[in-house]
């Protein structure tokens, strides 16, 4: 009784804290890139329970991932939302106009998957026999550990969603009330079926009833992409305040090819992008497809690495139940997921781009007196087949700080020690492969860092944050002292 006394009492305090923290626009989420697990790349609309149950678009699929997420350790180095995508809906509405999920593949409601997601009812020390997942809401959740887990949903500002199931266009405020009844955490709203003029009106109002719930979620817009594709110049002070991350470009595809589509269009039209990216609201350039069919394992690394850089949102869409050790390691990465968590929240840039060779580049923690640290990505492009060298002074990557910088492989650990602005870094990428190094600043005075991941000694040093956004004017020369060749063998 002394348990469950505590938990009304907490549940009291939330319902006092929870409309205080979304009243506005800002809803004091996504301080740093969303990470989990999402349908859509790997499972698409497979609504065949019958002759694919095990891949089709169920509660089952998303019971078992949840699962795997914190058995398999991804839990553990920050993915932390199972998100439905599309066709999981009813193609009709309720008799009260509610949405509702397809009763043969959701029979025992989204309310109860949510729980699931939450809650480790597979405990050894919880006894159930096991019905369905409607068993779940009345069991006493003071017995189960929490996964820890966040549950995530899908719907569309239009007529229909992409599959043709119900959209949320004259339903706005009730399904903004249907998903906090759910316990949803993060809702991504597509825009098919629907008009992108609207979407100026109609993408900030439904933000507006998710935050009158009460119930912070994460929102997730395709409102700029759709308006981009019109003709349509997005008006990003608006979905930097209405959205916590938007879709810019193309869908992501199983394929190299789509990578490469979508590093031409971050690298060539970065000084637009970079400035809408940071704490609360970034750009997402879609799924992560690692560990799926079309990428190899270096283009796979080149992936995540890119990803990092751009301080995007990391969604796998990967079936975690097949997925390769290889594969795996490199979503779990700690290395470089804490280089796309940094505090700092600033994208990275591309800083050169010749003969095959890409370089980009982000500003990172910690910062000394004004010298930031960085992660930077070493990108080989080329299709010759033989992988390649490339040599570059420090100081022409914009590395000036007096005391020089530690240096590390993000993938191989290696360690170069400590190289001085003058010294040169050489290293081997192999064909669509990259080279993740990091370049932390080194200082003899440690009472003016700012400690990677702690945001609380951020404003230690304010005189770093004036150069958010002009870093990239450090590298004018670059292209005069690169040397690129073939490396021997």
């Amino acid at each position: 009784m002394e348990g469950k006394t505590v938990l009304r009492l907490w549940s009291a305090a939330l319902l006092v804290i929870l409309p205080l923290m979304t009243k506005s626009l800002e809803n004091g989420l996504a301080r740093t890139p969303p990470m989990g697990w999402l349908a859509w790349e790997r499972f698409r609309c497979n609504t065949d329970c019958v002759n694919d149950p095990d891949n089709c678009i169920s509660e089952r699929l998303f019971m078992q991932m949840s699962d795997l997420l914190v058995s398999e350790g991804y839990a553990a180095v920050g993915y932390e939302y199972i998100n439905v995508d599309d066709c999981y809906l009813a193609k009709t509405r309720d008799a009260q106009g509610r949405l509702q999920p397809d009763p043969e593949r959701f029979p025992s409601g989204m309310r109860a998957l949510s729980n699931y997601v939450r809650f480790d009812f597979n405990d050894s020390e919880v006894k159930i026999e096991w019905v369905g997942l409607e068993d779940l809401l009345t069991f006493d959740l003071l017995q189960v550990h929490a996964k820890g887990l966040k549950f995530g949903i899908y719907e569309d500002y239009g007529n229909y969603t992409c599959a043709g199931y119900p959209g949320i266009l004259g339903h706005l405020e009730a399904d903004a009330n249907t998903f906090a009844d759910w316990a949803v955490d993060y809702v991504k709203l597509d825009g098919c079926y629907s008009h992108p003029v609207d979407m100026d009106r109609g993408y900030p109002e439904f933000g507006y009833y998710l935050n009158q719930t009460g119930r912070p979620m994460m929102y997730s817009c395709s409102w700029p992409v759709y308006q981009i594709y019109s003709g349509i110049e997005p008006n990003f002070t608006a979905i930097k305040g209405a959205c916590n991350l938007w879709r810019n470009f193309d869908d992501i595809q199983d394929s190299w090819q789509s990578i490469q589509t979508i590093i031409d269009y971050y690298g060539e039209n970065q000084d637009a992008i970079v400035p809408n990216a940071g704490p609360g609201h970034w750009n997402d350039p879609d799924m992560l497809i690692v560990g799926n069919f079309g990428l190899s394992f270096e283009q796979s690394k080149s992936q995540f690495a890119l990803w990092a850089i751009w301080a995007s949102p990391l969604l796998m869409s990967v079936d975690l139940r097949t997925i390769k050790p290889d594969y795996k390691a490199i979503l779990q990465n700690r290395k470089i997921i804490a280089v796309n968590q940094d505090i700092l929240g600033i994208q990275g840039r591309r800083i050169y781009k010749d003969r095959g060779i890409e370089i980009w580049a982000r500003p990172i923690t910690p910062v000394v007196r004004a010298d930031f640290s960085y992660a930077i990505v070493f990108l080989n492009r080329r299709t010759d087949g033989t992988p390649s060298e490339v040599s570059v002074i420090n100081r022409e990557l914009g590395l000036t700080h007096e005391a020089g910088y530690r240096v590390e492989d993000l993938y191989t650990n290696k360690d170069y020690g400590i190289l001085s602005p003058d010294d040169k870094i050489t290293v081997d990428v192999n064909p669509s492969g990259c080279v993740m190094l990091r370049f932390t600043v080194a200082s003899a005075f440690q009472k003016q860092l700012i400690p990677f991941g702690h945001a609380s000694t951020l404003n230690q040093d304010k005189r770093a944050l004036p150069q958010r956004l002009q870093w990239l004017s450090r590298f004018p020369s670059l292209a005069r002292s690169l040397e690129v060749g073939e490396k021997d063998n």
